[in-house]
């Protein structure tokens, strides 16, 4: 997560199926609320309900701030420090992500000033992340207390991660021993499987408040090539001038597929996350174009007589 101009809703729902004769299914969601003011950092809350972090206090609340680092080569690392409502508790996490082809893996290091509404407590954990192609993976982790009571135990996930195509949201199945999503809730185990999903609904601003059309106007008549970088749902540059006979090539940076098409003129077709597409004009005009699956993001290019 961080994507300026963007809020994000998170909603994480696990069941837990009890046993005979009443058969009960219990649920035990999570919300996440978060806004990116600026590019790397998420601020938002948590909320909780049916949580067991502190007895007889079912609604847990985690006021948040998380930072991640721009990579470095293939890690990145993130910092995460919050207020825990239920437990009293100024949390932290450091964590760290290292990307090797189709697999990353995961480290984490969290500290609690009042553990589950007790003392100080220190967890560890890892994890790694299995690319099956551009839009699903599977992801693991365990984490563990270092001073665990004989009631708790390692905590454990697992889930399917799905990116629902040409869209920013995605769906995650999983399976777990953990409670909530909070850095607390995340840290201890219990002895109960629970199932569930975890769905993500971001919202780009510029959609709906005047953005879309990228930055700035280049001026590239001598060039050959024209590279247009598209990135948190924008063209950047979102309007070119080039001179006649040459290529303007799209790269997606962005975590979604994208297209750069111009009716009865030219079409890109879907460029993947990581991936370039191109179009070599040879002649002259001013010719819009948009992203078919998301019809907000627009530019212009404008090729100029003459060739030069």
């Amino acid at each position: 997560m961080g994507t300026p101009g963007t809020v994000y809703f998170n909603f994480l729902h696990r069941f837990e199926h009890g046993p005979a004769p009443t058969q009960k299914i219990s649920n035990f969601p999570t919300f996440l609320f978060g806004v990116t003011p600026v590019s790397g950092l998420l601020i938002g809350a948590q909320y909780a309900t049916n949580s067991d972090l502190v007895a007889s206090y079912p609604n847990e609340w985690e006021l948040f701030g998380r930072w991640a680092a721009p990579a470095m080569g293939t890690a990145q690392l993130a910092l995460k420090g919050g207020w825990n409502h239920a437990a009293e508790s100024v949390d932290g996490e450091a964590s760290i992500r290292l990307r090797m082809a189709r697999l990353s893996l995961l480290g984490v290091a969290r500290g609690f000033t009042q553990g589950f509404g007790g003392d100080g407590r220190l967890a560890f954990g890892g994890g790694a992340v299995l690319s099956l192609g551009n839009n699903l993976a599977l992801v693991g982790d365990v984490t563990t207390l270092t001073d665990r009571t004989p009631d708790e135990e390692v905590a454990w996930g697992g889930a399917l991660q799905i990116r629902i195509p040409n869209t920013p949201h995605s769906l995650s199945l999983q399976a777990t021993n953990t409670n909530t999503g909070t850095m607390q809730g995340s840290s201890r185990g219990g002895d109960k499987t629970r199932w569930g999903f975890e769905f993500t609904i971001p919202v780009t601003l510029s959609r709906y408040f005047g953005g879309g059309s990228g930055g700035g106007t280049a001026v590239v008549n001598n060039a050959d090539t024209v590279v247009v970088t598209i990135r948190d749902f924008e063209f950047s540059p979102a309007n070119v001038t080039i001179r006649q006979g040459a290529t303007v090539v799209w790269v997606n940076e962005g975590q979604i597929a994208h297209t750069a098409t111009a009716a009865g003129a030219w079409d890109t077709g879907m460029i993947q996350p990581g991936a370039r597409a191109s179009h070599t004009f040879t002649s002259a005009g001013q010719l819009s174009y948009l992203c078919t699956p998301h019809p907000f993001m627009t530019g212009t290019v404008t090729v100029s007589g003459g060739g030069q």
